[in-house]
């Protein structure tokens, strides 16, 4: 078994972990740029605003007290067709910069009052997914410590104690004494056999604690904050209720180690302070992603108010403004959370959003449609280029992919020329394209004799001819 004791200690890990949150606090907007540039191609109006916001966020942490308050984010509104890389910059500097990040839907939500999401939801999901980043951070501090105190009780079920001495003999016997160190001597013995594997696949007995509460029937609660956290507001009170119920099982020496870490780990882990700093990171730092949004702007003006389109915009508002969210890790401020929007707006204009929601995002990048140029770009030049995926896989199976530049030329133009007959879904795509092309040499993969497969110009050609000159037939498939 691998890495199985500690090694190093506490403050190294402590100091790695402060220049990994910190690293953003050293990049300037064009090094931002340059690490966006590694995985989305061109949007250079959209990745200026992003570095500038971002780099806000670092400045705003320098400046005194009395005003720092008062700096609220500047939201942005991504405006463009899909598959241009809206959401790929959104997720990039959420990494970039080591920020909680979700992305949601607007469309999934509702009024309040109605069935189905309310808008205050993204928050709570953004705190979890906070928690669950900085739990994992708080346990890769603490992880050496908890592989040592779980190897000590591993030995301890692997090796029966010797009993122990009545606190009536004062003395000890020489009987004693030579049982302590046959016991000791047995367990470094154990240890280091454990140290070096040969004991992985024995079984032994353990107690394994787990849940002993009943079935929970599902319940609809209407309030004010809907019912899509009941489900997991039940499971942590009953998980008080009923206490945790502990089972004999017969499990491998390797799994019970395994067992042993994350029980101690959970022990030695301060929840307390992991919510603090989540929900601390969350506030200052906190990024979420709002797509769809041209779908809940009203096209036509109406009488009432519209459930599913200025109804989730009035919710929305107030989120965005800055207020008091409740979570199940106490109350969050919205305040200094940067929002960005983004959506095709094909039918409904920026425009069309109520006037104060407007006001809300007053960075405003329209993006750019993608040509062929871009498209021969992005297959080659992100790290995870299509083409560089299609040839790792394949690698897998021994086969050798080579794209000639024809090839990669010819796939960008043929994308480029159903996006403008059909509709424009952008850089995705290809991604229908090169599975076309591809189909038959991933299928023969397995069984193909010749490893190596050119695929140039001509070889497109031929597996999409039919395709291609059915324009009928190309909107359907391509």
């Amino acid at each position: 078994m691998a890495n199985k004791t500690s090694s190093g200690n506490v403050n190294t890990v402590n100091a790695n972990a402060a220049n990994t949150a910190g690293k953003i606090d050293f990049l300037t907007p064009k090094e931002i740029i340059k690490e966006l540039d590694k995985y989305v191609i061109g949007q250079d109006k959209a990745k200026k605003s992003v570095a500038i916001a971002l780099r806000t966020r670092f400045r705003r942490n320098s400046v005194p007290d009395e005003i720092r308050e008062d700096i609220v984010p500047k939201n942005i509104l991504l405006i463009g067709p899909t598959g241009v890389g809206k959401t790929e910059i959104a997720r990039r500097i959420a990494k970039l910069s080591d920020s909680p990040f979700i992305k949601v839907e607007a469309s999934k939500f509702t009024e309040v009052g109605y069935m189905g999401r309310d808008v205050e939801s993204m928050v709570r999901d953004l705190v979890e997914t906070a928690f669950i980043s900085e739990k994992a951070k708080e346990t890769e501090q603490i992880i050496d410590k908890a592989k040592q105190n779980a190897e000590e009780l591993l030995l301890d079920l692997l090796v029966a104690p010797p009993p122990k001495v009545s606190k009536k003999n004062v003395g000890q016997s020489p009987a004693e004494g030579a049982e302590k160190t046959s016991y000791a001597n047995t367990r470094e013995k154990f240890r280091k056999m454990f140290l070096e594997g040969k004991l992985d696949d024995r079984f032994i007995e353990m107690e394994v604690k787990s849940s002993a509460r009943p079935p929970i029937p599902v319940i609809e609660i209407f309030s004010q904050s809907g019912i899509d956290d009941i489900g997991q507001d039940f499971k942590d009170i009953f998980s008080n209720i009923f206490p945790k119920q502990k089972k004999i099982e017969k499990v491998r020496v390797s799994e019970a180690f395994d067992i042993l870490v994350r029980e101690e780990s959970e022990r030695l882990v301060d929840n307390d302070k992991v919510v603090q700093n989540a929900v601390q990171r969350v506030e200052n730092s906190g990024l979420i992603f709002v797509d769809e949004i041209d779908k809940i702007a009203s096209r036509e003006k109406s009488y009432g108010p519209d459930v599913s389109r200025e109804g989730v915009q009035r919710d929305l508002l107030p989120i965005i403004e800055g207020s008091n969210v409740m979570t199940k890790y106490g109350i969050v401020k919205t305040d200094h959370i940067l929002f960005i929007a983004a959506g095709a707006f094909h039918v409904s204009k920026p425009s069309d959003l109520i006037p104060e929601l407007q006001g809300r995002f007053p960075i405003r990048v329209e993006m750019d449609s993608l040509s062929k140029k871009e498209f021969v770009r992005i297959l080659k030049e992100p790290k995870g280029a299509l083409i560089k995926q299609y040839y790792e896989l394949l690698k897998t199976e021994n086969v050798s992919l080579n794209f000639t530049d024809d090839g990669i030329e010819r796939i960008a133009e043929i994308a480029e020329e159903v996006n403008l007959k059909t509709e424009n879904i952008g850089a995705r795509r290809l991604h229908t394209i090169l599975e076309r092309v591809m189909e038959d040499v991933s299928f023969e993969a397995p069984y193909k004799a010749a490893k190596k497969v050119l695929i140039n110009k001509d070889y497109i050609d031929e597996r999409l001819k039919d395709i291609i000159k059915d324009e009928d037939l190309s909107r359907y498939i391509l």
